[in-house]
């Protein structure tokens, strides 16, 4: 898995190299956990996308739509060259997540705060349905200043959903500067167990350690569960790294683009020469 992460950072950054600029560091923030899922964890079908009582994810930092597309792609939901299409007009992967164009995205995201929500109400459905399915959610620390993440963390706990799996990309950094000057949200781990969740709070860009918290996460009983998710924004990439509080949405020109090749050792094969 940790060859696969490394292949999906790199269609990360020919996907948003495609179009120039993009949201880079909270991308790559996350592959480590999107490659968990998608490779060990989810109960899912690429030729399928829509079968019933599949796994579902939120990503509700829906942002992050470059990493999400490129992990769809290595997984076969659609051609890798449709990266190449980012935010262009008339593909089928804008911007931020959208469940109506992109196959193998679950729901719609962007606004930030309302994923969680909206992945509540798939774990609730899907017990009701009692069809098994887990139900995870991706939210952000700086999306985690929004009062709407609390009301569903209450709802989620209330209600028992222990089918529902969060991660927070923890990575303290936001749109305009570190998540602790904007508005800290402390200790996040402490908060959610505070909220009722079964919490766990682990490197975040290690495979070994996401793969045992999400399988810990699945032998809970009884409470929702929370990954506090400690990543480095920008993961796996040094000029997105090193740029620290930029690395929201930047620039990846050829020059860039080249970087990344010698940083992978990865040739850059699947798009559009830039």
């Amino acid at each position: 898995m940790k060859n696969i992460a490394k292949e999906i950072r790199a269609l990360t950054i020919e996907c948003i190299a495609s179009i120039g600029q993009g949201h880079i560091g909270g991308s790559l923030s996350i592959v480590d956990a999107l490659t968990v899922l998608y490779y060990k964890h989810m109960n899912i079908d690429p030729s399928n996308p829509k079968k019933e009582g599949r796994d579902r994810l939120v990503v509700s930092k829906g942002h992050a739509g470059p990493g999400v597309y490129a992990t769809l792609a290595h997984k076969g939901y659609f051609p890798k060259e449709e990266l190449s299409t980012l935010n262009k007009i008339g593909t089928n992967l804008p911007s931020h997540c959208d469940m109506n164009k992109t196959p193998g995205v679950d729901m719609t995201a962007g606004s930030l705060g309302q994923g969680l929500s909206c992945a509540c109400g798939m774990a609730l459905g899907s017990r009701l349905a009692k069809d098994g399915a887990y139900i995870y959610c991706i939210i952000g620390d700086g999306e985690s200043q929004e009062g709407q993440i609390w009301e569903a963390s209450m709802f989620a706990a209330h209600e028992k959903l222990d089918n529902l799996i969060v991660m927070l990309d923890y990575n303290k950094l936001q749109l305009c500067g570190y998540t602790d000057d904007v508005m800290s949200i402390h200790d996040p781990a402490k908060k959610w167990e505070s909220f009722g969740f079964y919490v766990q709070s682990i490197d975040g860009n290690n495979i070994n350690a996401v793969d045992a918290a999400i399988t810990n996460a699945k032998q809970n009983k009884g409470k929702p569960s929370m990954i506090v998710l400690n990543t480095i924004k920008g993961k796996g990439f040094s000029y997105s790294e090193n740029a620290g509080i930029d690395n929201h949405s930047m620039p990846i020109s050829a020059e860039i683009l080249q970087k990344a090749k010698e940083d992978f050792g990865i040739e850059v094969k699947y798009l559009e020469k830039i």
